[in-house]
Order: C-alpha cells, then structure tokens, then sequence
C-alpha cells in the first residue's frame, strides 16, 4: 500500500507545534513514523489574555510560521494536513480575521476548535488507551498556556470531557477568574465522588519536561510527591537560575511553575495518587485522527484536506 505522509499543526496559546508522520495509508490502526516535529514560541496567549486581541508583531510571527509550515510540507512531500488553532485563538477578539487573511496568504485551511473537540480528538484517536487501566478510571489531563482539557476514560470509553480557561501563561498574567477556579474545583470534587481516579494521564510540553527532569521513560509512573518536589524546587528558584540549573530555555523557565501547580491541583482534588507522562499531545491526536477519519465514506468528520490542492 502507498506510504502517505500527513502534517498536524496546532496553534496553541505558548507555541505552534508541527508533527510530519508517515502513515501506511489512511485508515483505523494504521503504523505511524515520526518524520519531523518542530516548535515555535509565538506565544499567542501573552498578547490575547492581557489585551483581547493579537498584536500586530504576533500576527507577522503566525503568518511567517504558517508561511514556513507550507514549506516544510512542501519539502516533505506531504499529502494530507490538518490545523488546528485553540484557545488563544478562541478568545481573540481579532483572531477569525487573522485565520481568514493568513488562509487567504498561505492557502491553507485552518480551523478554531473548541476546548472539548480538543478532548474528543485525542479520545477519537485513541492516543492515551494504552497508558490506561481498563478496570479503572483514568483522568487525562492537558494542561497548555490558555485552557486545561480533562477528560475521564474507562475501558476505552469517554465518560465526561470539559475544558477550564485555566492555563500557564492565563495564570502568570493573573487573569483566571475565581469563578474559573471555583468551577474547576467543583468539577474535580464531584468526579472524585463518583470515579475516584486514582491516576492521571498527563500531556503537555510542560509535563514532558518535568518527565525528563525526573529521569521517567515514555509511560512510567511518577508520583504526586516526585512531581510536588520538583514543582516547590522551580518555584523557589529566581527564573534565570531555573533556566541555569534546570537547563531550560526561556520559554520553558516561567510556564513549567504554574503548569506543574495545575497539575498538582487536579490530582489534590481528584485524589489521583499518580501521574502517567507518555509524551503525546494534540498533534499526536491530529494524526491518528486523520488515520482514522481520512476517508471520505467515514464521515463522522471531514476529510483532512490534501496538501496537493494548494498551488
């Protein structure tokens, strides 16, 4: 069967990430390789949630990015893609006509999802079941720079997925409402009542880190009181040192801190004991989900769009 290469782009509120994969065709349970991912820092959020909108500097940035994006897939032979922008995005007052206007420069199609349909694609794609226990329910949990995605899974199946405006770079501009909080924090609760989780299932560049920090491998276990020291050693230190010791870049120095308490939040109120680091994300989802969702007689979502039709 024909090699396929797919590209999925995700345009979150800290970086745009892009993940070039070869797939043996598009269909369910399809192998996937890992042919390129790259990360840019544009750091949509510092603008959106301090002012509402994307700064005129930031809006050059996303275009150059995109504008780079088509010819890395250019330059891989991409076939299929997919773009995916969240919740910096979603709160720009500013940000359907810049998607409109670097769509109209770049020919590519690009679409604002919801906090939930971020849930649901990773669900979809079926990008965490191996990391979960079937007999239990598990808390997947993605913390980014504008939104924190749970979602409660047993046994293959989604029990419940919401999305909190409660993310790094919102926390470190100090704009997460205490009805945010309060919402997060009740939602918690209750799932502690009903699922009593006893893991999490953690996804984010932030957590990744941390898993390379304490020396996990894909899929080890680290505990709440690994992750707690780790978080009151970075908390306690001044940002440069962070990078120094750490060996942080600059980008990543600030947001672990609020990232790793969010994380550690979740798990006080869920009762969740454990933390589960596999090292995938939304792109991951993206394209296990073009894998599964990439033909067009599987209609439960559109087809990925083919790079080939953009001159």
């Amino acid at each position: 069967m024909k090699l396929q290469t797919v590209a999925a782009m995700d345009v979150g509120s800290n970086a745009i990430r892009c993940l070039i994969s070869d797939v043996t065709g598009l269909g369910p349970d399809k192998p996937v390789k890992k042919s390129a991912y790259l990360r840019i820092p544009v750091r949509l959020g510092a603008d959106v949630f301090t002012s509402g909108r994307i700064s005129d500097a930031r809006q050059h940035m996303f275009l150059e990015a995109m504008t780079a994006f088509v010819h890395l897939m250019r330059a891989y032979d991409v076939d299929h893609y997919r773009i995916c922008a969240t919740s910096a995005m979603r709160d720009a007052a500013n940000g359907p006509a810049l998607i409109s206007s670097v769509s109209r420069a770049t020919g590519l199609e690009i679409s604002i999802i919801s906090g939930v349909e971020e849930a649901e694609i990773l669900f979809e794609a079926n990008t965490f079941s191996a990391w979960a226990d079937p007999n239990e329910t598990s808390l997947y949990v993605d913390v980014g720079g504008g939104s924190t995605e749970i979602i409660a899974v047993k046994n293959n199946t989604l029990l419940e997925a919401q999305s909190f405006q409660v993310g790094t770079l919102r926390m470190l501009a100090q704009v997460v409402t205490p009805e945010e909080w309060l919402r997060l924090d009740a939602h918690l609760a209750r799932m502690a009542e009903t699922y009593k989780p006893r893991q999490i299932i953690a996804s984010g560049g932030n957590i990744n880190k941390a898993a390379k920090l304490l020396d996990k491998k894909e899929g080890k276990a680290a505990s709440r009181a690994e992750l707690q020291a780790l978080y009151e050693d970075l908390r306690n230190l001044p940002y440069n040192e962070r990078m120094t010791r750490y060996r942080l870049n600059q980008y990543r120095a600030d947001v672990i801190v609020p990232a790793l308490e969010i994380f550690l939040t979740v798990a006080a109120r869920s009762g969740a004991g454990r933390f589960i680091i596999p090292k995938v994300g939304l792109v991951d989802g993206m394209v296990r989900h073009m894998c599964f969702y990439g033909g067009a007689e599987q209609a439960r979502r559109p087809p990925a769009p083919s790079f080939r039709d953009i001159p």
